[in-house]
């Protein structure tokens, strides 16, 4: 069952500033924590796990930490979704045999679909329309603040 949890919320959330913020740098943790305000235990957990999955990479050394694997074009949210998913461990009420037969017959099945629909649009949302949705709303872009046109 698709659940919104805390972790789930800053996997999103620090993807979404490594791709918003990197410009060619790679973005450490710290810098994460600092915007966003994710707590330092939680954060180190999701991003080894976004690492393991091909979401992000990581870059060793003084000036290491992390960037996106992929073009921002090409990361859903359905994928970190999943990955975050994959790391939580409560039971999921779907897969318990107990239950009613109105439960089993038709409201697990309408929550399945809801679900199913739901990750289907998560699917289609990649990192590149966050960015975008970012920008329209005036969020300022460390990456872009770096840049210095000046001769």
């Amino acid at each position: 069952m698709l659940r919104v949890s805390k972790k789930l919320m800053f996997a999103i959330e620090a993807v979404l500033d490594i791709a918003y913020n990197s410009g060619s740098e790679p973005v450490q943790s710290g810098e994460i924590t600092r915007r966003q305000g994710i707590p330092k235990r939680y954060l180190e957990q999701v991003l080894q796990q976004l690492v393991r999955e091909g979401i992000l990479s990581g870059v060793r050394g003084p000036r290491g930490g992390y960037r996106l694997a992929r073009e921002r074009r090409r990361i859903s949210v359905g994928e970190i979704v999943r990955v975050v998913r994959s790391m939580e461990t409560a039971s999921d009420p779907f897969e318990e045999p107990t239950g009613s037969v109105l439960g089993h017959k038709v409201v697990r099945p309408m929550w399945m679909e809801l679900q199913e629909e739901c990750m289907a649009r998560l699917d289609r949302t990649t990192i590149e329309d966050l960015c975008l949705q970012a920008n329209r709303a005036g969020i300022e872009s460390e990456s872009q603040a770096r840049i210095d046109f000046t001769i």
